[in-house]
């Protein structure tokens, strides 16, 4: 063969190798997905109804996360986060404070609860409507410990009360029961449920919410320094999965329940009108103009109540306890 042959059918063979289909680069969907664990308070429950959404959405695996939900208590699950045990959990602002205070090196990064869900219910017949109406009330709680004390102790505050104006009855998770035979004459709660219980019974109530009278702080995405440092891009994509997940359940409250039957157990047995206030009221605790943002004022607040009631020895630095980094762009 000549030697100009031999090129002539080389660039040939070139030419067709060039325009011959190529094999398609591997899509988002079928690259390794990252694995991820979630430990969310205590048990499944519309309340966390984003993150099913989410999950059955697959904004998630979107997001190159293959998430994983467990339950436990806040607390034990604030520590497994801050010794890097568990990359997430939700949990309240008075808890990621008193974890810094301990050198747990916990960030939150998004703030989902955008108004503190803790409250004071009474019966009607009670007549207390303001938190000055508290003093002298005997008022049940779980005990001196958690979003519910520490909620409470704002709130009397804001009207110049002390813990010692009133009396506190530690009861456990049964204030539903302790105003219903009048144990005690209100109850700090969250709004979203045990109000939403008593009213099912049929009781006319009286509700005064933290949040009218003190911004503060409530749960939200908690991380740890070491996955910020290591991976960062996680975070953004766990935060905006999170965030897709909390939108679509206040544009679609009805369509998130349904999801809910699918990771809530027995669900579909309780009662439907219980059940679907509870997730409208929590709904209303999430809602603002940017979904996610913590208000830096919000800290400040939570921060100066936990060192007035001695929970912390001296305050931390609050740019280390928070980041709106992650969120994305407005």
């Amino acid at each position: 063969m000549k030697a100009t042959s031999f090129y002539v059918l080389l660039v040939v063979s070139l030419l067709l190798a060039a325009c011959a289909p190529q094999a398609a680069p591997a899509s988002p969907a079928e690259a390794p997905l990252d694995q991820v664990s979630l430990r969310l308070p205590y048990i499944p429950n519309v309340q966390f109804a984003p993150v099913y959404v989410a999950l059955e959405k697959g904004y998630y695996r979107e997001a190159g996360i293959d998430l994983v939900t467990d339950y436990n208590m806040e607390t034990d699950s604030v520590a497994l986060v801050g010794a890097n045990q568990i990359p997430f959990t939700m949990a309240s602002g008075e808890q990621v404070l008193l974890g810094r205070a301990q050198d747990l090196p916990v960030v939150y990064v998004l703030d989902w609860y955008q108004k503190y869900p803790v409250g004071v219910v009474s019966l009607a017949e009670e007549n207390i409507t303001t938190p000055q109406d508290l003093k002298g009330k005997r008022i049940g709680l779980p005990g001196l410990y958690g979003a519910n004390y520490i909620g409470l102790v704002a709130l009397l505050n804001s009207a110049g009360l002390q813990e010692s104006d009133v009396t506190l009855d530690s009861i456990g998770y049964t204030q539903v029961e302790s105003l219903a035979t009048g144990q005690d004459q209100a109850a700090s709660i969250y709004v979203n449920n045990e109000p939403v219980q008593l009213k099912a019974r049929g009781y006319d109530v009286n509700v005064i919410a933290v949040s009218d009278y003190i911004q503060l702080v409530g749960n939200g995405l908690l991380t740890n320094e070491t996955v910020l440092q290591e991976n960062p891009d996680l975070v953004r994509r766990m935060v905006a999965a999170t965030l897709k997940g909390i939108e679509d359940t206040i544009a679609d409250p009805d369509g998130a329940y349904e999801i809910c039957k699918q990771y809530v157990e027995n669900l579909s047995q309780d009662d439907e009108a219980v059940q679907k206030e509870v997730l409208a009221v929590s709904i209303e605790t999430w809602k603002t103009a940017r979904l996610g943002y913590s208000e830096p004022q919000a800290w400040e607040n939570m921060q100066t109540v936990l060192l007035n009631m001695g929970l912390m020895d001296a305050p931390v630095d609050l740019s280390q306890v928070y980041s709106n980094d992650y969120l994305p762009e407005p």
